[in-house]
């Protein structure tokens, strides 16, 4: 069987300020994540169980099932994501509060036959997740609001304004990212929030110089995505104090059991 390349939807997130904690604080924040992910995956109705996934230690990577729409990420799953996020840090002490920077991106991946995935869209998707605005945006969030997501250009163009249930396009703020060998253009967003991040500090317009292109994308680095455990039922769009994340990360990602869309 030979190696094979398909079109998938990749999110990445990652817990803000989780080292330092201690041992016991850094195990309750990586399960309320895991249990929020696994709430805002199901509340839109995607099967958890089935996504391809790796444990990043403070985040996730996740490589959604193949044929799954942008918007349903973008519209569903971040909304949910936030609001499960906020509903735990309402009642949660100061050591195991939550806040979130997540990253979307897609692309044609390389499905390898000993179940690896890879490519250069892992590599995208990582410099966006460590990139200054989106790090900017989360810590200059207003009060309540545990999520700033950064979109890849690829990502906003298909997702952003594309049917009625979704944001408005003024939530989403444009702005270029530069990170290692990495340039491009990105916006950023607060999931669930009718505030855009346009006061935070740093934040900065795309360079509009013409035949400027994204730099090529930094080494790949190695992974290993584990079958993601059972998860219980949310109803979509409930976001009565439940919420979402997600995250993904340069790398190959090596799937364990059942792997694909």
């Amino acid at each position: 069987m030979e190696s094979r390349y398909e079109y998938r939807v990749l999110l990445a997130c990652d817990i803000a300020a989780s080292a330092g904690r201690g041992e016991a604080a850094l195990q309750e924040i990586r399960g309320v994540l895991e249990a929020a992910c696994r709430g805002a995956f199901q509340a839109a109705g995607l099967d958890w169980n089935r996504c391809l996934r790796q444990d990043t230690g403070d985040g996730f990577q996740v490589v959604a099932l193949p044929g799954i729409r942008k918007q349903l990420l973008l519209n569903a799953v971040l909304p949910e994501l936030a609001a499960l996020v906020r509903a735990h840090n309402r009642t949660a002490a100061d050591g195991v509060r939550l806040r979130l920077r997540v990253a979307l991106h897609a692309g044609e991946v390389r499905l390898a036959p000993d179940g690896g995935v890879s490519g250069a869209p892992f590599e995208v998707l990582a410099r966006l997740l460590n990139a200054a605005p989106v790090r900017e945006a989360l810590r200059d969030a207003p009060e309540g609001v545990p999520v700033a997501a950064i979109l890849s250009q690829h990502f906003g163009e298909e997702a952003v304004g594309h049917g009625d249930d979704g944001p408005d396009a003024d939530a989403f703020v444009p702005v270029e990212v530069r990170e290692k060998k990495y340039v491009g253009h990105a916006w950023v967003h607060y999931p669930g929030c009718p505030i855009a991040p346009r006061a935070a500090a740093g934040l900065r317009e795309p360079v509009r110089e013409p035949g400027l292109e994204p730099g090529p994308p930094a080494e790949s680095q190695s992974t290993e995505m584990e079958p993601p455990p059972a998860a219980s039922a949310v109803q979509k769009n409930r976001a009565g104090g439940h919420g979402q994340i997600y995250a993904v990360q340069s790398g190959t990602l090596h799937i364990n059991g059942q792997g694909g869309r």
